[in-house]
């Protein structure tokens, strides 16, 4: 897997195991037009757990940059962990849980490594990880997977959805190029083949939301919950 890391020049991808410097100079100016700076949680995972799909228990929040989802699901009870390459990224997270009163154990690395401990989480819960991981990763996130769920538990996910953002590129071309192209489109089919091993509880497109909506919503990422075989 390092051998293949390494195919991608430094800085061409936005993904580059411990170091972090894309990332945290994207970070850095917290002023800036980007959609997921805002404070609000996906309406996704809002709705999974309105409805009753998710309940309270141990999550992960996977790439969790500035920390929405990580805030809003301890405030609702959830025991989380959350954790980004970004130290920038994790710092601002840190003082928006210190805003809201939530009580979150932030790490700072890279979760391929990072000492996680195997087997707890009940939830897991990515918002734009997936989609910045070379083709080859896909291995390790599905074996971070197996290692720190829970049988039955859930990955949550949102990523972008081919047709509206991110490169739909064969994979062979980003080895060709040694770039990601600001991340991976994923079709429908592409993630129910990737989590072939997972039962799809739900896949759809994300639904926008306005700038006064109290939840975050992108129609250019697709939502999708999976939960792990309850046998594992």
């Amino acid at each position: 897997m390092d051998l293949l890391d390494q195919l991608f020049a430094p800085g061409a991808d936005r993904w580059s195991g411990n170091a972090s410097p894309w990332w945290d100079d994207f970070y850095t100016d917290r002023s800036k037009p980007v959609p997921f700076f805002v404070g609000k949680p996906d309406e996704s995972l809002v709705s999974y757990i309105e409805r009753g799909v998710l309940k309270p228990g141990r999550a992960l929040d996977l790439g969790c940059g500035p920390g929405r989802n990580a805030v809003y699901l301890a405030s609702l009870g959830f025991e989380v962990d959350a954790i980004d390459l970004s130290p920038t990224a994790v710092a601002w997270a840190e003082e928006r849980a210190r805003e809201a009163g939530a009580d979150v154990r932030f790490h700072c690395g890279d979760a391929f490594t990072a000492d996680l401990q195997p087997g707890r989480y009940d939830l897991v819960n990515d918002s734009g990880c997936l989609h910045h991981l070379p083709p080859h990763r896909r291995v390790s996130y599905l074996n971070l997977l197996d290692r720190l769920l829970v049988p039955g538990g859930h990955l949550a996910l949102s990523c972008f959805a081919a047709g509206a953002m991110g490169s739909e590129l064969p994979d062979k071309e980003f080895y060709r190029e040694g770039r990601l192209h600001g991340g991976l489109a994923y079709t429908y089919d592409e993630l129910r083949w990737i989590f072939a091993d997972y039962t799809e509880v739900e896949m759809r497109q994300m639904e926008e939301q306005s700038p006064d909506a109290p939840v975050f919503g992108a129609p250019f990422l697709l939502a999708a919950l999976f939960q792990r075989p309850a046998g594992d």
